[in-house]
């Protein structure tokens, strides 16, 4: 039976508590909690809101669109932090194993989506992602869903400190909160979940159960 993404992270937690010393834990926690608290759902877009034209730059440094996206039909976009964040190392093999095989077998096109510029690519080979990730500049898209977000602690940072702004290529501290959309091929929303607790994410069921089910070929008369 595939281990559900709740107890991919249960198992990462339950590691984290063998290891890190009750300071480090606490401060993990309380920093989910501050976001837990600032999360506002009803400031997000609604189900049959229209996302606007938008514009990535995928794993080869090609500029992929919305409609580039949707030209064969609906889309998922699942957004993560960035390409060295442990639960997003968690989070898109999950989805790689139990969502794009039933996307796929939909039609639906699977994207990958953080601030994080240039992409990645050793996340895509540490995992053999079969899905396309993407950046997005300025965190254009991402601000339009209202899902980006700035932690409460950001130090002054020294030239050449390794920071989180360096890693994602932004030279800020904003970050995008974990989230799953879709999008029918006309852009409006049929799904969108937000994680603002980095270690509670959307289950790949949650989002299949709002897409429609594959055409059945008929045979003899029988489905």
């Amino acid at each position: 039976m595939t281990q559900t993404l709740t107890d991919r992270f249960a198992a990462l937690q339950a590691e984290r508590e063998r290891t890190w010393n009750p300071e480090q834990l606490e401060r993990n926690a309380a920093q989910r909690r501050i976001l837990i608290e600032r999360h506002d759902a009803n400031a997000l877009p609604a189900l049959g809101d229209t996302v606007t034209p938008f514009t990535l730059i995928d794993q080869d440094g090609r500029e992929l669109t919305r409609d580039q996206i949707l030209a064969d039909g609906p889309a998922v976009l699942v957004f993560f932090r960035f390409g060295g964040c442990p639960a997003c190392n968690i989070a898109l093999p999950y989805y790689n194993e139990t969502l794009l095989p039933a996307l796929t077998q939909r039609g639906v096109r699977l994207v990958a989506v953080s601030a994080q510029l240039p992409v990645d690519r050793e996340l895509i080979a540490r995992h053999g992602l079969g899905f396309t990730v993407a950046g997005d500049p300025g965190y254009a898209l991402a601000r339009a869903l209202g899902i980006t977000f700035l932690p409460e602690e950001r130090p002054e940072v020294a030239p050449g400190q390794s920071w989180i702004g360096a890693t994602l290529g932004t030279n800020s501290y904003e970050i995008d909160t974990p989230a799953v959309l879709a999008l029918d091929e006309d852009a409006r929303i049929r799904f969108l979940d937000v994680s603002p607790d980095w270690l509670a994410r959307t289950d790949s069921e949650a989002v299949l159960a709002a897409l429609p089910e594959p055409a059945r070929r008929v045979v003899s008369g029988v489905r």
